[in-house]
């Protein structure tokens, strides 16, 4: 769904843009609490010191995926937005950093998505998944049986209903600036219908990830913490809840560094090899910018002379090795960035902590962890704007709320 240069008059796209900004500005101060890694009892959690590293597996993760087109019947394809997936992994405010960061790099490097729809893109790719996505996550989450089942479950709904959200709000901007004449009727019929089938597909990636990573990792799915998971156990005949556990379960850090490895080389082989059997059709946009005229005056990129321009490598004959080094380089350059991003905002967060637990250092704003005077409330749960003190508590459970053997 990346919007090209031309499609969204200059005004529109200026506003896109400053909501964009504005998001990711209150994205970097929620990202230092969700980076933050600290338990209820104020000692660092087993994945705290993995998060940044982890928000940039995200990322590349994202990119890698979002190469990988898949049909979805009338010559039409989609691909992978991402945004529910970095939510429910590293928390709303996070995973909006994790999307807007591969979007960067494919606006720049790729020249996919345009220059001047980068705040577009961002606003319908990265906030409105996320935003939509993870309120519904946890909200199933915590009224389903707790179970590993119920994670993959709610993470599949979540990430149906964000694709479909994103259209809408990309209708609702072409509405207000479009720059041609069409029925936005017949737009909204079109990219809300098409996206509802994308929005299977996205459940599904969205799934299967989510799912695998709780197996392995449960304390490191950012949206199910918080959650007292109970073993059932069968005592004369009934099930009765066992006593809950409160010490969290080791890791090593072989495991730590197993979890990174294994996803930046599953990153790279569906990037490198995979993405080449992905489908060349149109994805959806793209298909309904065709068949009702949105793209009479879409305008050609500013760096269509990219040297890794349509996820190719310049000077390089042979297709298949173009777009697998192209990958390859997509990859590598998101997770470098994105880690350096998350890197500084957890880094920043953990300065502004040690400060504020310096003695008799009360004063408004520099408030202890925990501490939820207002001006200084804990993102939690809620997504940009939705903020909660109770949802806040609740997000800095410990890991161990999620690592027992019923997940």
């Amino acid at each position: 769904m990346h919007a090209p240069d031309g499609f969204i008059d200059a005004s529109v796209s200026a506003a896109a843009g400053a909501v964009a900004a504005a998001a990711i500005a209150v994205s970097l101060r929620g990202a230092r609490r969700e980076q933050g890694g600290t338990s209820r009892s104020g000692t660092a959690g087993s994945g705290g010191e993995l998060t940044a590293p982890l928000a940039g597996l995200v990322a590349a993760f994202i990119f890698a995926v979002q190469m990988l087109n898949f049909p979805v019947g009338a010559g039409t394809s989609g691909h992978l937005l991402g945004g529910a997936l970095a939510a429910i992994l590293v928390g709303p405010y996070t995973g909006i950093l994790c999307v807007s960061v591969v979007l960067l790099m494919q606006a720049v490097l790729f020249a996919d998505g345009g220059l001047t729809a980068l705040g577009v893109n961002i606003t319908t790719m990265a906030i409105t998944t996320a935003v939509v996505a993870y309120p519904v996550f946890r909200g199933l989450v915590k009224v389903l049986p707790r179970t590993r089942r119920s994670v993959t479950a709610a993470s599949f709904v979540a990430a149906v209903l964000s694709v479909p959200a994103s259209a809408v709000v990309f209708t609702l901007l072409y509405a207000v600036g479009g720059t041609t004449d069409v029925s936005i009727g017949k737009v909204a019929t079109a990219m809300v219908g098409v996206h509802l089938v994308i929005g299977l597909g996205e459940a599904v990636i969205t799934a299967l990830t989510v799912g695998a990573v709780v197996a392995v990792r449960p304390d490191l799915v950012y949206g199910a913490r918080g959650l007292r998971q109970k073993l059932r156990l069968r005592v004369d005949g009934e099930l009765v809840d066992a006593p809950d556990t409160t010490e969290p379960e080791p890791v090593g850090a072989r495991s730590r560094k197993g979890i990174w490895i294994g996803g930046l080389v599953t990153s790279l082989v569906l990037a490198g090899f995979v993405s080449f059997y992905a489908s060349a059709d149109p994805d959806g946009l793209e298909r309904v910018a065709t068949d009702h005229g949105i793209d009479e005056k879409a305008r050609e990129h500013a760096n269509a002379d990219s040297p890794l321009a349509d996820y190719g490598v310049e000077d390089v004959d042979d297709a298949r090795l173009s777009g697998g080094l192209a990958g390859v380089i997509g990859v590598g350059v998101t997770v470098v960035a994105g880690t350096g991003v998350f890197w500084v905002v957890r880094r920043r967060g953990t300065d502004r902590k040690a400060d504020a637990a310096a003695p008799g250092d009360t004063a408004p704003g520099n408030a202890p962890p925990g501490d939820t005077a207002p001006g200084n409330a804990p993102p939690g749960d809620a997504p940009p704007g939705n903020a909660s003190p109770g949802d806040a508590a609740r997000s800095d459970a410990s890991p161990s709320d999620t690592s027992d053997s019923s997940v």
